[in-house]
């Protein structure tokens, strides 16, 4: 089983600390996904990779906050 299966199955049992070790997990994941597709993209593009990193901590925030 993966970290991030056990991770999300102690997220559904309520584990806070699980849930920010996921989030940790994934945030990282996306970290070096934005790193590789910014680094194809033309000279002068407007998109920072930080942007890009903002949306999980969002959607976490969200879900947190139900």
């Amino acid at each position: 089983m993966s970290e991030a299966t056990q991770l999300l199955s102690a997220v559904e049992k309520d584990s806070p600390r699980a849930a920010e070790e996921l989030l940790d997990l994934v945030y990282e994941e996306l970290r070096r996904l934005a790193a590789f597709k910014m680094a194809q993209e033309v000279p002068g593009h407007t998109l920072q990779p930080t942007a890009l990193e903002l949306f999980p901590r969002l959607a976490f925030q969200r879900i947190q906050n139900r």
